[in-house]
């Protein structure tokens, strides 16, 4: 019952947040990361995030089903409310700085 209610949550005013992380095999990298770039911000390799509508979000996970080999290949979408702010440390060379996460 917890998720279903985290679930509802999570599309208060219609918007979340999401990040998604994937790894896919070498033949689909560039459709699935064009894909991403039309819906989200670019982090670095094989990370994306930004905001997103629930409409939005059921077309990129449908996007994303329609390019992988869900034998082979991995996609993780995170999902927040837009009042969690997550704290972004960066380690390293960071790719795509990002003013403001949300």
């Amino acid at each position: 019952m917890l998720k279903n209610n985290f679930y509802l949550e999570i599309f208060i005013d219609g918007i979340m947040y999401v990040i998604i992380v994937y790894d896919v095999n070498v033949l689909r990298v560039n459709k699935i990361k064009s894909f991403l770039r039309k819906h989200l911000n670019w982090v670095q390799n094989s990370v994306f995030e930004g905001e997103v509508t629930k409409a939005e979000f059921e077309r990129i996970k449908d996007g994303i089903s329609r390019i992988i080999d869900e034998d082979e290949d991995s996609v993780i979408i995170y999902k927040f409310p837009l009042d969690f702010v997550p704290k972004r440390e960066i380690l390293g060379v960071e790719k795509n700085p990002i003013d403001d996460i949300i």
